[in-house]
């Protein structure tokens, strides 16, 4: 399975956020939308990432005043992302070994989405289910005459 396909099952709904507005607005449309995560763009550019993890880190370590703080400040910056042609198990190898819950797919310079963890999850989950659904029907029709070989 491709993350194309991942993508198609999942929607591509894409939440984004300029990194001149406040982390209060970005938690406002985190929390509305309930999403994990925000793709920051400038000038119609992805420039980077903004999760829950720098929204909690950045709260721990400011105290009173987080609310006021630029996006720019919290992101991560030029965040690594997914390709569409990428393999499932290539996207979860690269998750794992970068510590990344959330990954921007980009297709050249064009965002196609964000792929979580639990995105991947679930497609292994329907992937799985599908093949034991096609395994069973296989099972039961089953020539009767190649049991006798």
């Amino acid at each position: 399975m491709q993350v194309s396909e991942i993508l198609a099952i999942k929607g591509k709904v894409l939440y984004t956020i300029a990194p001149n507005r406040s982390l209060s607005e970005a938690v406002a449309i985190m929390t509305e939308q309930d999403v994990g995560s925000l793709v920051v763009f400038e000038h119609g550019k992805m420039v980077g990432m903004l999760t829950f993890r720098e929204v909690l880190k950045h709260v721990y370590g400011a105290g009173a005043g987080w609310q006021d703080v630029a996006i720019a400040d919290v992101m991560v910056h030029d965040p690594l992302s997914a390709g569409p042609n990428m393999e499932m198990d290539e996207l979860r190898r690269h998750m794992v070994d970068h510590h990344q819950r959330y990954l921007p797919v980009m297709d050249g310079d064009t965002l196609m989405g964000v792929i979580s963890f639990h995105d991947v999850a679930k497609a292994v989950l329907e992937e799985q289910s599908f093949e034991n659904r096609m395994l069973k029907n296989y099972i039961r029709n089953w020539p009767e005459d190649a049991n006798e070989a």
